[in-house]
């Protein structure tokens, strides 16, 4: 195994690949925000395409959707915005 020192004088190990693959999938799963001054991981909010859930609803949902999932609100605005063209 390879070993490195770091800034305080401890020996660290490298990470094993298996350990890698864990962390990166952590760091994809969990993002850090800072709440009071401390850190804090949080669930990452879910993303269709890399856009929120609700950004990706408004872009793509039709009249006739967004009826049946009784998302009233989208479709005033969808029919505002229609009326103004």
């Amino acid at each position: 195994m390879h070993y490195h020192s770091n800034w305080l004088g401890r020996v660290n190990r490298k990470l094993t690949s298996r350990e890698k693959a864990a962390k990166r999938k952590r760091n994809r799963e969990f993002m850090t925000i800072f709440v009071n001054g401390k850190q804090k991981r949080v669930r990452r909010p879910p993303t269709i395409e890399g856009i929120s859930v609700d950004e990706f609803i408004r872009q793509n949902a039709d009249p006739i959707w967004l009826l049946q999932h009784e998302m009233y609100e989208l479709l005033e605005k969808e029919l505002k915005e229609s009326q103004q063209i």
